[in-house]
């Protein structure tokens, strides 16, 4: 028995013959009609003529302002400011809302539920001080801002603008031989740093967002903002009189994101130079009109589609993170922890750098989220300097209730403004997190960027402390 094979073809062919009989007899009249009359209409608005009086048009008065050379990017920049001030400033009530709920309230229960049950204290403390206290940091510091900056940046999507805001990069990422629409996964990366590795997927060349990949971790994420704020405010504030603390404060931090804007196009130009090289592509970016964002609608999916999926991928990995860190404080080797023996060999290296031996162990620490950064080198501050009265004890992440107090914690530390400094810059360039390196790796399919994306920064920022911290030193000794 033979089996005929049919012709794909054949049956579109066949389909198309039947539904053509099916449609009106003066379908192809009214087609054309349409076409004419849209063309008609697209002809008067771009026609001006001499007896009547210019007409208003909405979309292309905004877009004279918003893409023109002289205010584009003062608004552009703005706009920035405003919606990493609504970020900061809304975030705060939340995450002290969950800090109390988690943290100062959670913890305290879960202790007293293990003590009833007769847990081991090597178990209570794996569990609850380790994982459970890491993961009630994560989502306390992580949720509220990314819930309130997706939104706004979806908003100011929907309403048209962010094409504008590529439009208007798009000759200085040209002349860094990186594509226009890298713009946008970068602003993407300023809420998340994985959601800014997905969002290159809009670039069609794979040279073009392989550099875009690589750059996104100079967009200072919403894990590093609690770092740059808090030194910020502590060291740089203290500068100035009060009154202008907060304004000088938030001035360095917008500073830093900014110079990772700069970084962003400088290695751009050094990768698109040595080894992506390769034409810049063109590409025809079609502004679209502007119209009313879908508020509800937007908020809903931002939370569902980004917010909720960034921060599961940030608790995945935050919980091993958590439990690591108690392990390094708890388990003793010749009378000194683990991590104990970790600092002590890296403080050498970390004064060289400006820094110190518990930032380092604490940046390796927080690898899985950048969000317990602060936490953890309180937490090794107070194991290492021998400050009593502070925290719950060994590898327990603690929240101090004031300035002050942090302050007082740091300068028993050692810190001196070069630490703070040289601390805001590292945690600006260090190595991306845990999850936005397993997303290049889901991105690129290639082990070999993956390593690059994660080693490089972390030279990049070795090299730049370095130098920041000899000619630091050597303004003070001629000083």
């Amino acid at each position: 028995m033979t089996i005929e094979k049919t012709n794909p073809l054949d049956n579109i062919l066949s389909t198309a013959q039947s539904l053509r009989w099916e449609i009106d007899v003066d379908f192809h009249e009214k087609l054309t009609e349409s076409i004419y009359t849209d063309a008609a209409q697209i002809a008067d608005r771009a026609t001006t003529r001499p007896e009547e009086k210019p007409r208003f048009d909405f979309d292309r008065t905004l877009d004279k302002i918003i893409t023109s050379k002289t205010w584009g990017f003062p608004l552009m920049l703005v706009l920035l400011m405003i919606v990493f001030w609504l970020t900061i400033s809304g975030a705060n009530v939340p995450s002290s809302m969950l800090a109390t709920l988690l943290l100062d309230t959670g913890h305290p229960f879960l202790k007293g539920l293990a003590a009833s049950i007769g847990m081991p204290w090597w178990l209570d403390g794996f569990l609850i001080d380790g994982m459970y206290m890491a993961t009630a940091w994560v989502i306390s510091v992580m949720l509220p801002p990314m819930a309130i900056f997706f939104p706004l940046f979806t908003l100011l999507e929907d309403f048209g603008y962010l094409p504008r805001v590529a439009f208007n990069l798009d000759n200085l990422f040209r002349k860094s031989g990186a594509h226009g629409k890298q713009a946008l996964s970068m602003t993407m990366g300023f809420g998340c740093n994985a959601a800014g590795v997905v969002a290159t997927r809009i670039i069609d060349s794979p040279r073009e967002r392989l550099i875009a990949i690589l750059t996104n971790n100079f967009a200072l994420c919403n894990g590093r903002w609690p770092t740059q704020i808090l030194i910020a405010s502590l060291f740089i504030g203290a500068l100035v009189p009060a009154q202008l603390a907060g304004f000088v404060s938030a001035l360095a931090v917008v500073g830093i994101a900014l110079l990772g804007i700069f970084l962003t196009f400088l290695s751009s130009r050094f990768l698109s130079k040595t080894v992506l090289k390769g034409e810049v592509s063109t590409f025809s970016l079609e502004l679209p009109p502007y119209r009313p964002p879908r508020i509800w609608q937007t908020i809903y999916t931002s939370i569902i589609d980004r917010t909720l999926v960034v921060l599961w991928r940030a608790i995945v990995f935050a919980l091993p993170a958590g439990a690591v860190l108690w392990l390094s404080a708890n388990v003793i080797i010749a009378g000194t922890s683990i991590a104990g023996h970790l600092i002590n060999f890296l403080e050498p290296f970390g004064l060289l750098l400006g820094l110190n031996g518990v930032i380092l162990v604490a940046f390796i620490v927080a690898i899985p989220a950048n969000e317990i950064v602060i936490p953890t080198i309180m937490m090794l501050t107070v194991l290492v300097s021998g400050v009593t009265g502070v925290g719950e004890g060994a590898g327990v992440m603690f929240e101090l209730e004031s300035g002050m107090e942090t302050m007082a914690l740091f300068q028993a530390g050692g810190w001196t403004l070069l630490t703070a400094v040289n601390l805001m810059l590292f945690s600006l360039i260090h190595n991306p997190c845990s999850t936005t390196i397993y997303t290049i790796y889901k991105e690129t399919g290639s082990k070999k960027w993956t390593w690059i994306a994660s080693l490089a920064p972390v030279i990049m920022g070795f090299a730049v402390t370095f130098v920041v911290a000899q000619v630091w030193r050597l303004i003070e000794s001629l000083l």
